[in-house]
């Protein structure tokens, strides 16, 4: 109310103000808070700050997943032996393939071979009937968690380009990878921990750091990969002698150094991701060790994992921490099986897949259990898949060529749709055929899921707004809950 004209109105006292201005302040952190954990939307698309090129942005529209773990079959899992049963091929074992199907150009030229069924016992499995074969028998009591997508294709046809293409969207090296633009558009929602993060059963996946590169993004947003292995990372605690503030006066003296270097260079992104990865390093000193060591799990909750079996050790491992670091706020946790390509099977695919199988089978189902549980799987997007698929023709006579025109990649949780089929392949499993879906498809799914559209995320580069998925891209409806 305003006072009589003339009359001063009394200075507020400091109680009064904080008083009345209380909700105010409320607000604010309600609206950081919202905005943090993706219930409010941006309207625009606005570039990063260059001083804070992590700090937490909004997503477009309200986000259904805040992490996404994919895990990654490397050498292209068999869709016809594990998520696709096809009755026809089965029936057609032994015969060339019809001229009616096409003859696609194969990897090692297989095209002319005979058809070749599968071995494996199939079955329906939860309330929605979901068919998978025998090879995953712990998955397969999630049936009502999964959306298998059946009609997934791609552009190339040996292991490295089509890795890199299911990372980056193209066959060809230098453009950033999707865990790299999900980075850029949301930012980080930790500050001690990277906020992609890349894991390895094994072998050096093929392509190596350029499937997690950050390409012509600033070079902040590349994917930190850690080993498998005890310590995950290297050189986490200083020396016994260096104290906290001995170590920050050098981090300070060393940042100064760089800061005077850099001032005549802002167009080096390189240059300023060292200058942000030495501050991150100094403070994942702290919570790095505890977000990586498994031994503070309960011995049920490693027994969950498989941690207790030699054989689903170490990729139950990879699952464990990849649920740790979600739960500590990382965006994109990448868990590589069979990295060298061990999951590629033109000869004997029934050892090949039989291992590979029996390696995920508990340490996968392990993660659903266990996210579930803890209640994260709602707004956790799981992604499982290959670059490729395999054929419906032997190689060998007991094994099956690459097949990047038809195959299976399946989500689970973070808005996905439960207990879902989508899209098929014909009836041998050679083509996708019905609701055809594309990487970009593929890529432009996953970020609509953490509220990111893809067509406005975007980066200028070379005069050209480049996205993710490039010139193409749909969000697969058929996916969405």
């Amino acid at each position: 109310m305003r006072p009589p004209c003339g009359q001063i109105q009394s200075p507020r006292s400091r109680r009064e103000f904080l008083r009345d201005s209380g909700a105010g302040f409320g607000s604010l952190a309600l609206a950081w808070m919202l905005h943090r954990d993706g219930m409010a939307a941006r309207a625009s698309s606005p570039e990063p700050d260059p001083q804070k090129p992590l700090a937490h942005r909004p997503p477009h529209a309200k986000a259904r997943a805040k992490s996404v773990i994919w895990l990654f079959m490397e050498g292209g899992p068999s869709h016809l032996d594990l998520f696709d049963p096809k009755p026809v091929l089965q029936r057609m074992a032994g015969q060339p393939m019809p001229e009616s199907f096409g003859r696609p150009i194969t990897a090692m030229g297989t095209a002319s071979n005979t058809l070749m069924g599968t071995r494996r016992a199939w079955a329906r499995h939860g309330q929605s009937g979901l068919w998978v074969s025998d090879w995953y028998p712990a998955i397969a009591k999630h049936a009502d968690d999964l959306c298998v997508l059946r009609s997934c294709h791609a552009d190339g046809l040996n292991h490295v380009g089509s890795v890199c293409q299911m990372n980056t969207g193209d066959i060809l090296a230098g453009r950033p990878a999707l865990g790299a633009w999900t980075t850029y558009g949301l930012g980080s929602a930790n500050d001690n921990l990277p906020a992609f993060v890349v894991l390895a059963d094994g072998g050096e996946v093929l392509g190596g750091p350029k499937n997690w590169s950050s390409g012509f993004l600033p070079a902040v947003y590349q994917g930190t990969s850690l080993r498998n292995s005890d310590p995950p990372i290297f050189h986490l605690a200083p020396p016994p002698e260096i104290d906290d503030r001995r170590q920050r006066a050098k981090l300070e003296f060393l940042g100064d150094l760089n800061r005077r270097f850099a001032r005549d260079k802002s167009e080096d992104t390189e240059l300023s991701a060292r200058l942000d990865s030495y501050e991150l390093a100094y403070r994942m000193q702290t919570a790095a060790p505890e977000a990586v060591d498994l031994g503070q799990e309960s011995e049920a909750t490693r027994n969950l994992y498989g941690l207790g079996d030699p054989v689903t050790q170490p990729y139950g491992r990879l699952c464990l921490m990849a649920r740790r670091l979600v739960e500590r706020g990382v965006r994109f946790v990448q868990c590589y099986s069979g990295s060298g390509s061990a999951w590629d099977a033109h000869a004997n695919i029934e050892a090949n897949h039989g291992r590979m199988c029996r390696q995920t089978d508990v340490p996968i189902a392990g993660l659903l259990t266990d996210l579930k549980a803890r209640g994260l799987l709602e707004d956790t997007l799981v992604v499982w898949g290959g670059e490729f698929g395999r054929t419906p023709f032997n190689e060998k006579g007991d094994g099956r060529d690459h097949n990047p025109w038809g195959f299976t990649t399946w989500f689970a949780g973070g808005g996905s749709k439960p207990g879902a089929v989508v899209g098929a392949t014909d009836e041998i499993g050679l083509r996708a055929v019905e609701n055809k879906a594309h990487v970009h498809d593929l890529h432009a799914t996953i970020l609509h899921l953490m509220g990111l559209d893809h067509e406005r995320l975007t980066y200028l580069h070379n005069g050209r707004d480049e996205r993710a998925t490039l010139n193409g891209g749909e969000v697969i409806q058929g996916m969405l809950a």
